[in-house]
């Protein structure tokens, strides 16, 4: 499957189930503090980066969904907007929160919305990057870079592989609900955003026995571009 195949193929899916989806995700967002903390202590650090000041810069939820993530976002403080394949999710996303910026597109192209290089304060990918697939994986980081301003954070959320199959470049598909998706080396994530630019300062990382679903461990990787 080509790159353009893959992309139309995870926006159909996302079209397909957008109604249920979206009655499902918010609640499970809120409902499981432990797959948010890492969300405020990104707006925080955002907003401490911007002298305190909602205007110190935007930030781009990106596979931002029914903009349950952007809301929580702008909640705190944080000038936030939305991205995300999929029109139906971004139609929810406008309904949901008037006068917010959700566009649709593709994150592995911001320059096709405008955003230049080193234009934002923050990107955030909350559960978004499962869908790229490993091959692809380095040129989504590296766009995601590319837009930070100097000093700008990134927050990347994922399903992690096991510690004792997290090798250098691993990676493994699994079943998701909605679209074909691959779990990661939160290591080898790393690796990729230090190509790129942009240096790991935290992790979080949940334990498989939190995941009732699948039993997963889950990977919340903050990083920062270099001021």
């Amino acid at each position: 499957m080509t790159s353009s195949e893959q992309l139309a193929a995870v926006r159909a899916d996302y079209d397909d189930k957008a109604e249920a989806y979206t009655a499902f995700i918010g609640e499970a967002f809120g409902g499981q503090p432990l797959n948010h903390v890492m969300v405020g202590a990104f707006a925080d650090l955002v907003r401490q980066a911007g002298g305190g000041q909602s205007d110190g810069g935007q930030v781009a939820d990106v596979g931002c969904g029914p903009g349950h993530v952007t809301a929580y976002l702008r909640e705190r403080g944080v000038d936030a907007f939305g991205v995300d394949l999929s029109p139906r999710l971004v139609a929810a996303a406008r309904e949901a929160n008037p006068g917010v910026r959700f566009d649709v597109g593709d994150m592995n192209d911001l320059s096709a919305l405008g955003i230049g290089a080193g234009t934002l304060a923050g990107v955030l990918a909350n559960y978004s990057v499962i869908h790229t697939p490993p091959n692809a994986l380095p040129a989504t980081l590296a766009e995601l870079a590319r837009v930070l301003a100097p000093g700008g954070h990134l927050l990347l959320s994922f399903q992690a592989l096991d510690a004792a199959d997290d090798a250098a470049d691993a990676a493994e598909p699994f079943d998701h609900k909605v679209s074909p998706a691959w779990r990661y080396s939160p290591d080898h994530v790393a690796r990729l955003l230090g190509l790129s630019g942009v240096t790991e300062v935290a992790r979080l990382l949940i334990a498989p026995g939190e995941d009732p679903a699948r039993g997963f461990p889950q990977a919340h990787l903050l990083a920062r571009r270099a001021a």
